[in-house]
């Protein structure tokens, strides 16, 4: 169905606009493709950063599109409704890019306008093999040699792993705990940064995250993001960001379950009509329908106090926890729906439901979100 939405400008349209046709002419012909592949689809991205999708939150004089978070996750959102693996990339890539659009140096920013237009891709190595949630006990180490940070570790669940161009590395440099954490922006080609063969996932299959093993990587002193011992600080700001875009990609991807189950049951007849005419099932979808707004709600509510400047990481996790868990329990209906046709690979639905279980694990597991609203309240 199509999604009423209030947008704040007539260039906001016109930008939604633009993502529909995108999606119907580089998208929708070829996920299945991709994904039954596992191959990575880097042209694509590529050409939605030549159309200005990859830098919509970033100023423009940085070669950014100028626009609101408010914005912006709706465009995430119609791009999950057809291809998650693309949207959680957009996502990945805009939350990349922030260390340097807010943190870097004159020197490092040089590279923006590339970071901005998708020429180059970005990935975000904060998880480590025992350190997911855990962030602030992250083990990888970077010690100071001559002009170059020498870093040895592992980073694991790494996004774009292999596919990046350049990577934002938290690193210790410091003591125990989150101050003593920073963060270095190293190129694909830096010697020692061995990306690792992908994860097989049971979804997301064309985005596949994979370790990266750091053996005496030689970064130079100059690519130190920010302060030393900043690092953290800098990660905390970019996942509540980052929240907001997984809360957008469920959304989406759980709008185009809901719009392909409602299109099935208005076309599959049983007992003489079509099944949607049946209460169960009727009001299952009327129940999929009212979750989705719920959390379209929330999720924008969040980024337009993002917009204003306003604390917003309660209301990030809030929507974060509510959208991915929304996504589970829509998809899994949409299977319902379907029937055993839910079960195959003919329909998408059953890709959408393996695919919605990650959300409540990436950005920060629902139960760190629970944690993060908790002690808000709590103080």
């Amino acid at each position: 169905m199509t999604v009423d939405r209030l947008l704040p400008t007539p260039e906001a349209h016109d930008l939604l606009d633009l993502t529909h046709e995108l999606v119907t002419r580089e998208l929708a012909g070829k996920v299945d493709d991709f994904e039954a592949r596992g191959e990575f689809p880097r042209e694509v991205l590529r050409t939605l950063g030549r159309s200005g999708l990859l830098g919509l939150p970033y100023p423009e004089a940085d070669g950014g599109a100028g626009q609101p978070y408010e914005v912006y996750v709706q465009v995430l959102e119609v791009l999950a409704s057809t291809w998650l693996g693309i949207a959680e990339a957009v996502s990945v890539h805009t939350l990349s890019c922030l260390p340097v659009a807010h943190f870097g140096t004159d020197e490092q920013r040089k590279t923006l306008p590339d970071m901005l237009g998708g020429e180059l891709l970005g990935a975000f190595a904060l998880s480590e093999p025992q350190g997911g949630s855990d962030a602030a006990a992250l083990t990888t180490r970077a010690t100071a040699d001559g002009d170059a940070w020498v870093v040895t570790g592992t980073k694991a669940w790494i996004t774009h792993g292999g596919q990046a161009d350049f990577y934002n590395l938290f690193c210790r440099t410091g003591g125990p705990g989150p101050k003593g954490i920073s963060c270095l922006l190293a190129d694909a080609t830096t010697p020692g940064l061995l990306p690792q063969q992908p994860e097989r996932l049971m979804g997301l299959r064309s985005s596949a995250p994979a370790q990266i093993v750091l053996d005496g990587a030689r970064v130079p002193r100059e690519r130190l993001v920010g302060a030393d011992g900043g690092g953290f600080a800098i990660a905390m700001q970019a996942l509540d960001a980052g929240r907001l875009g997984i809360a957008a990609c469920a959304v989406g991807l759980a709008q185009g379950a809901l719009d392909y189950a409602t299109g099935y049951a208005r076309e599959r007849t049983q007992f003489g009509q079509p099944i949607g005419r049946f209460q169960g099932l009727g009001f299952m979808l009327a129940d999929m329908a009212t979750q989705i707004s719920a959390a379209r709600a929330l999720l924008l509510a969040a980024a337009r106090l993002k917009d204003a400047g306003r604390p917003f990481s309660m209301e990030a996790a809030k929507a974060k926890l509510f959208a991915t868990d929304m996504a589970m329990r829509v998809t899994t209906d949409a299977v319902q729906v379907l029937g055993g046709a839910g079960y195959v690979s003919d329909h998408p639905a059953e890709r959408w439901f393996r695919e919605a279980k990650v959300l409540q694990i990436v950005e920060g597991t629902n139960q760190i979100q629970r944690m993060v609203i908790a002690r808000s309240l709590l103080g």
